[in-house]
């Protein structure tokens, strides 16, 4: 594959995983109880397939100032429930491994925007 760039098999895979993933975190029942109290405040930005299907990286957000660390560990041993509901509703020859992570690219972009912001102004403005 050119540039490490995902095929178009990859990033269907992967959108599809994402909205079933979403949605299983919308219905809320997990028997972790950190997990079903701040699955309402998570956001699954994206998900990354392998190549093979066999294995996706969830990115996640959450709302607000809450510590994401415990509950991706929630998550990550969640990962059987996710993987039993994926397998439900995925027309896949495999149901894919997931590995949830978080999301560190709003934090990029606030970052460019603060160094974006400290240039020196230009005297055509």
């Amino acid at each position: 594959m050119k540039n490490n760039m995902p095929s178009q098999r990859q990033l269907r895979m992967g959108e599809q995983v994402r909205h079933v993933l979403s949605d299983t975190l919308r219905r809320g029942k997990f028997h972790d109880v950190s997990l079903m109290e701040s699955a309402h405040m998570l956001s699954i930005n994206e998900v990354r397939m392998t190549p093979d299907l066999k294995n996706a990286k969830a990115y996640v957000s959450i709302l607000g100032d809450t510590d994401l660390t415990e509950v991706l560990a929630g998550m990550n041993l969640a990962s059987t429930y996710f993987q039993k509901e994926l397998n439900n509703k995925l027309d896949s020859k495999f149901t894919p491994r997931v590995m949830f992570v978080q999301d560190t690219s709003q934090e990029a972009v606030n970052r460019l925007e603060r160094i974006f912001d400290n240039l020196p102004k230009s005297d055509a403005e």
